[in-house]
């Protein structure tokens, strides 16, 4: 593992414009091309979090997954985020990591924001996605999964550096400013029970259905202390996490060998 240098893209989503999104967060990540080896925006950063599938969602071969792609090549650093993809009857809010190499992979969100009625627009997905950069082992994940601990535990994998599944967990979100602290909060308790790195990458503004966001976005160490808290305004900032401190934690504090052995049926 190496030190990894994360960007956190706070912005504020215009609503149903892709074109317009395109062209606000290119110019966002293009400011700080050459400084980082990941870039992560918000969830639905094309269109807001919207249930209107007809406006908001495209398909894997439209103009937003392409721009992504060629975007993260231009920059020459992975980014990842969250948008509406359509495939054939079924609409997913679907996290993409696209890599400067043209690889492209993608994590469907399982925990669908009933309250919102996300659960009756949208399919759920069903397979956790770990990725690899810089030899860390990343879980990216979308809002609402941030609530779902089972889902999320970190198991135990003698054959990877750090003897567990994952390094870093990274959420990509729209999470209304009046459940800010239990954003904040549980952002905390993921990296403290999960032993490991945690990012949060949240929107701000105000959304076409007049919900605020206060952003509040951070980088959390593996025992919840922040490295990086952001505010409520537009921000990009930038944040190198050092592997040593996760090691040695997990080194003195192995509470992953007496956790729970249990089997996900659904």
């Amino acid at each position: 593992m190496q030190p990894l240098t994360v960007t956190l893209v706070q912005g504020a989503t215009r609503w149903h414009d892709a074109e317009a999104n395109r062209e606000y967060y290119g110019g966002l990540v293009r400011a700080h091309a050459g400084t980082t080896d990941l870039f992560v925006l918000p969830e639905t950063f094309l269109s807001g979090f919207s249930n209107d599938t007809r406006v908001s969602a495209e398909t894997m071969d439209g103009p937003g997954v392409a721009w992504l792609r060629t975007l993260a090549t231009e920059v020459g650093a992975t980014i990842t985020g969250s948008l509406a993809i359509r495939e054939g009857d079924t609409v997913y809010n679907r996290l993409l990591w696209a890599t400067p190499q043209e690889d492209l992979q993608q994590y469907d969100k399982r925990h669908l924001f009933r309250m919102a009625g996300e659960h009756t627009r949208y399919g759920g997905g069903r397979e956790r996605l770990i990725v690899e950069l810089k030899g860390w082992r990343i879980l990216p994940q979308v809002c609402y999964d941030l609530r779902f601990p089972v889902w999320l535990r970190n198991g135990r994998n003698e054959q990877a550096t750090g003897g567990m599944d994952y390094d870093l967990a990274l959420f990509v979100a729209n999470w209304p400013a009046p459940r800010r602290q239990p954003w904040r909060t549980l952002l905390r308790a993921r990296a403290i029970e999960n032993l490991s790195y945690v990012i949060g990458v949240n929107r701000v503004g105000m959304d076409g259905n007049d919900l605020p966001y206060a952003g509040d976005s951070a980088v959390l160490d593996p025992v919840g202390e922040p490295l990086i808290e952001l505010g409520a305004q537009e921000q990009v900032a930038t944040v190198r996490i050092d592997p040593a401190p996760l090691l040695a934690h997990r080194e003195r504090f192995p509470a992953w060998m007496d956790a729970d052995a249990f089997q996900l049926l659904s």
